[in-house]
């Protein structure tokens, strides 16, 4: 029989998971999605809970782009005048002029010469990485910076790498001051919004270390940051870390984004110079040997980035930002403790892997979707509830969840 051998092996292993607890499980399914009405935000309807309609606070759409009619019909649009598929990697026949133009309006948003989409933005983080890291290159990196750099950095065999204590800006200093002279070229990683705690990278401070030794290395000092999670949820118009740290458009040398979070489509980009962005198309694998997003994502991710930088867009980053103060605000009050911060990622910490899986389940069983973080996806002591909260979401939304954690709070005080 096939994989008869290693068929147990797996299964032991998966059955392992389950005992220890730490297997992702069964995948929630979501049959319909109910727009928002009135005072009640968008609704989900899930597999096997019949009719029963539940509020999302596990969602990355930090934006509610994606139930936004104009980015509907811009994808709608697209796929009738295109189809549903680009048909062939880029360089072969899959660039459409949505494609193009996504990227000419992702450049000028971030105020860089250009931008190249990805399939993802994990995608984008790998092929970027490994392209930009040669046998002669220090990669220095942030210890809590996401899985898609620490396996870009496992796949880019550099010179040599390191990791600085999370948002230590001394740290970054001490090891490019150590790879100075060995290596010819350094490359710093940082994420711009760490998505498990919802803190954010000082670039300012990290930009200004980079420079002060880049003339200590022959082939400079390379500064990338991933900020899926601050792009279009983040600083005053919705440019990212970049923007809420107070650097001008285009100061950090290769930035990721992605188009799946705040944009509410799919897909990921780098942006950068034209040096940059030219040397990335001819070198990251991900890029030419994988079709593109699709047409109608393209289109749609336009619109998006259109509707972001107008003064709709800027009254939903207001909104955001006060919903997010209101969730946190309602969070302290009742006694729990959190990560403070103006990003709709709202960690509530819980410190304990069975309180965290308890509080998951009294959510749920009252009609509220949430992440628990336990051993080992984050240390023992240091878990969560990533709450991520959306535009979309209404007041009164805020206060029913803070209603139901008050009532976990009272019974666990009274257990």
């Amino acid at each position: 029989m096939p994989l008869d051998k290693v068929a147990h092996l797996f299964t032991a292993h998966v059955d392992a998971l389950v005992r220890d607890k730490v297997a992702k499980g069964k995948e929630t399914v979501v049959t319909r999605v109910l727009r928002p009405q009135g005072r009640k935000g968008p609704r989900f309807l899930l597999e096997g809970e019949g009719e029963r309609e539940f509020i999302r606070m596990n969602s990355n759409s930090y934006l509610g782009m994606s139930l936004r009619e104009p980015i509907i019909h811009a994808e709608e649009s697209a796929a009738a005048c295109f189809g549903a598929g680009p048909g062939a990697v880029r360089f072969i026949s899959g660039t459409y002029t949505p494609h193009v133009r996504l990227e000419e309006r992702l450049a000028k948003f971030h105020g860089r010469d250009a931008a190249m989409i990805f399939s993802s933005a994990y995608a984008a983080i790998i092929s970027s990485i490994t392209a930009l890291t040669t046998d002669a290159t220090a990669i220095i990196s942030d210890e809590l910076n996401h899985n898609s750099i620490i396996n870009a950095i496992r796949l880019s065999r550099p010179l040599s790498k390191a990791v600085y204590p999370h948002n230590s800006v001394s740290g970054l200093e001490q090891e490019l001051n150590r790879a100075a002279g060995n290596a010819r070229r350094a490359v710093v990683i940082t994420d711009g919004i760490f998505s498990m705690r919802g803190d954010h990278a000082p670039l300012d401070e990290i930009l200004a270390v980079c420079r002060k030794y880049d003339d200590r290395f022959e082939e400079n000092v390379v500064l990338v940051v991933d900020d899926s999670h601050g792009v279009g949820a983040f600083g005053r118009t919705g440019r990212g870390t970049e923007e809420y740290t107070g650097l001008k458009a285009g100061s950090v040398d290769v930035l990721v984004g992605t188009l799946g979070k705040a944009f509410g489509v799919n897909g990921g980009y780098v942006t950068s110079s034209q040096a940059v962005i030219s040397f990335l198309r001819e070198t990251s694998p991900l890029y030419i040997y994988s079709n593109p997003i699709t047409v109608g994502e393209a289109a749609a991710a336009q619109g998006a980035v259109e509707l972001l930088d107008s003064a709709e867009g800027h009254a939903l980053l207001d909104r955001l930002r006060s919903l997010t103060k209101r969730f946190e605000d309602g969070l302290v009050r009742l006694g729990f403790e959190v990560i403070p911060g103006e990003h709709p990622v709202v960690p509530l910490m819980v410190r304990d892997t069975a309180r965290t899986q308890a509080l998951v389940k009294h959510l749920r069983s009252n009609a509220v979707l949430a992440t628990g973080l336990a051993y080992p996806v984050v240390p023992r002591g240091s878990e969560e509830i990533r709450f991520q909260v959306n535009a979309d979401h209404t007041e009164d939304d805020i206060d029913y969840v803070l209603e139901v954690l008050s009532r976990f709070a009272v019974s666990a005080k009274d257990g």
